[in-house]
């Protein structure tokens, strides 16, 4: 099958989870409505959401060079591709119940529950892809061995046990796995240059 109209049904998905995620930040209203403070209290929705936009835009960018990678997809591919996107799809309650709740435990393991299993949604799909194609493809030599994703995956988990004692410092995982993620795929980058040459 082509590859065209899942990667345009992905971006349309993606691109209202943002949406939803940015009309949860609220206006501020009522006596102090236009005060600095009213923007001090919105702190922790607003720094949430930041962090959910970057882990968004993160798994849009890596899905981008993933399919750019491939000629064609399986079904299986199609249903791996719907379970990323239902994870992510979550990531707007997840981030207003952590920002709304200032970080407090359990919204805090909440959210570290939806990043594992977008995490291991996306090991899902990068599989399922790379089983369809040869082993010397090249996504399978992009992704080698995946130690980035296996990584991300143990700090996620690290990070939700931790949460139960310490949300802040979970928070910080989360932030350390989001920076890591940031910084460009040299890997998936290279092989998308010479995919296009």
């Amino acid at each position: 099958m082509k590859k065209g109209r899942l990667e345009a049904f992905s971006d349309g998905v993606i691109a209202i989870i943002i949406t939803i995620m940015v009309l949860e930040l609220k206006v501020p209203t009522g006596i102090y409505g236009d005060d600095w403070r009213a923007i001090v209290a919105m702190a922790p929705t607003f720094l949430t959401y930041a962090l959910s936009f970057v882990y968004v835009g993160i798994y849009w960018n890596n899905h981008h060079h993933m399919f750019y990678l491939v000629d064609s997809i399986t079904g299986s591919a199609l249903w791996a591709n719907l379970n990323l996107l239902f994870w992510l799809s979550l990531m707007p309650f997840a981030t207003g119940w952590m920002g709304e709740n200032h970080f407090s435990k359990w919204p805090v393991v909440g959210y570290g529950v939806v990043l594992i299993m977008c995490a291991v949604s996306y090991t899902i799909l990068a599989y399922t892809l790379t089983r369809h194609h040869r082993n010397d493809s090249a996504l399978a030599l992009a992704l080698g061995r995946d130690w980035k994703g296996k990584g991300s995956l143990a700090l996620y988990v690290i990070a939700v046990a931790v949460a139960f004692f310490q949300p802040y410092i979970a928070l910080g995982i989360y932030t350390i796995v989001a920076i890591i993620w940031f910084i460009p795929d040299r890997r998936i980058e290279k092989r998308v240059h010479q995919h296009s040459e």
